[in-house]
């Protein structure tokens, strides 16, 4: 029988969603569930950075949709270019009106990466940069930039907080879910959302990796996790066993370190 894969994320809005389709492609039963909401914040204050025309910025850097969502609700365009890390925070900056035309970074796969690109462009930045973030973001990025001597300007612009319906939710895809005795991979995206669905799993699964007493009808679940941040979070603050990191935090990568825990050959990663 298929094994199930729990995702904790939502789907893509863009059928069909591509975590989904790998692993149907891969043989597994793919299930995606969100875990977060969030809530736009300090808007007001946006607008008014943008619409003062003293504040010298050379750049905007996002990192997120949702830093995408609330640029849109305070400004139509702009003329300065923008920093985004990943194709999926680039895509959902062009899929609005009046989008960016100069959108920069997009190859970057972590905020490292997206620092080093945007050093890369210092020539061409003479002023500050304004950086939109949420309530949970890491100082890596910047860190690495204001040691190279960039002035950023940092708005917070979301909060996230779990999702009131996550325990609904679970209870109702396992509810349509295969046998309380069959193996189930559950698959963290980050490190907030994993310490707050956590709880919630541990009254389904069983996270150790011996068998416990049938009659606790937990299924038993391995753990997976899209990239070292998130492993190192469920290892050492959750103490949960990770059964597999995805080598790159995509798709593919995500599939094939799986299926190389499970046995069975990797698709390319």
């Amino acid at each position: 029988m298929p094994t199930s894969v729990l995702l904790l994320r939502a789907a893509s809005k863009d059928a069909p969603d591509k975590y989904e389709s790998s692993f149907v492609a891969a043989g597994y039963v793919p299930t995606s569930i969100p875990v977060l909401e969030t809530n736009l914040t300090n808007i007001e204050e946006l607008v008014g950075i943008l619409s003062d025309t003293s504040t010298g910025f050379s750049g905007v850097i996002l990192t997120s949709a949702r830093a995408c969502e609330a640029w849109k609700n305070a400004i139509r365009w702009c003329a300065l270019p923008f920093y985004v890390v990943g194709k999926s925070t680039a895509s959902a900056l062009r899929e609005l009106d009046g989008a960016p035309k100069d959108i920069r970074g997009e190859d970057s796969g972590n905020a490292e990466q997206l620092a080093r690109h945007i050093l890369n462009d210092t020539r061409q930045i003479s002023g500050k940069l304004l950086y939109l973030t949420g309530d949970k973001n890491r100082d890596t990025l910047p860190n690495i930039l204001t040691s190279n001597n960039l002035i950023l300007h940092q708005l917070q612009v979301y909060e996230t907080r779990g999702s009131a319906r996550f325990a609904t939710d679970l209870a109702d895809v396992l509810s349509k879910g295969t046998d309380d005795n069959d193996l189930c991979w559950i698959v963290y995206f980050a490190p907030s959302a994993a310490e707050f669905v956590t709880p919630v799993l541990n009254l389904h699964f069983n996270f150790a990796d011996s068998e416990e007493d049938p009659s606790q009808k937990r299924r038993q679940a391995r753990v997976a996790a899209i990239g070292p941040t998130t492993r190192d979070f469920l290892r050492d603050t959750l103490k949960l066993h990770v059964h597999a990191v995805a080598s790159k935090p995509t798709p593919d990568g995500l599939v094939s370190a799986i299926k190389g825990h499970d046995g069975i050959d990797s698709v390319a990663a």
